[in-house]
């Protein structure tokens, strides 16, 4: 059993590589807000799989997404499973497999961005997520709030 209310002990990203975004940026955040690098888990999102091989194992590509809304990837399946304190679904823009897959996490609290389905998340934040420190910011103001951070 576990409560929405718990301290932020762990943190994943949920995030849209067509984005652009450095994920070392996500360590930074989770490093202010007091979570252990080993306690963060990020999983990325793209559209379109490349030619170029990769060993990114911590991606997801839309074909690995049915008709029915089933997801045919493990290691989605295993970040979608973990208990996570709070996600961060790190995007801004409408996408029905970052948005299935959110709906799906077991995390205890969800994040989202203005313009995103607002039924998925127990909290909104109106900022650019290209602005990492304004999110930073945010995170770090909403969170103390809530005391999930002290």
């Amino acid at each position: 059993m576990f409560d929405v209310n718990d301290s932020l002990t762990t943190i994943g990203f949920l995030v849209n590589e067509d984005d652009n975004i450095d994920f070392e940026i996500f360590f930074d955040m989770s490093s202010t807000l007091g979570v252990h690098q080993k306690d963060i888990k990020i999983f990325s999102f793209l559209d379109i799989k490349t030619k170029t091989p990769t060993l990114i194992q911590n991606r997801i590509y839309s074909n690995h997404f049915n008709w029915r809304g089933e997801i045919n990837n493990n290691n989605a399946l295993d970040f979608l499973n973990t208990k996570l304190d709070v996600l961060v679904s790190y995007y801004n823009t409408k996408n029905n497999y970052l948005n299935l897959m959110t709906s799906k996490s077991k995390a205890k609290f969800k994040v989202g961005f203005n313009g995103v389905d607002d039924r998925l998340f127990d909290l909104i934040i109106n900022v650019d997520p290209q602005k990492n420190l304004e999110v930073k910011s945010e995170l770090l103001k909403y969170f103390k709030v809530l005391n999930k951070i002290k």
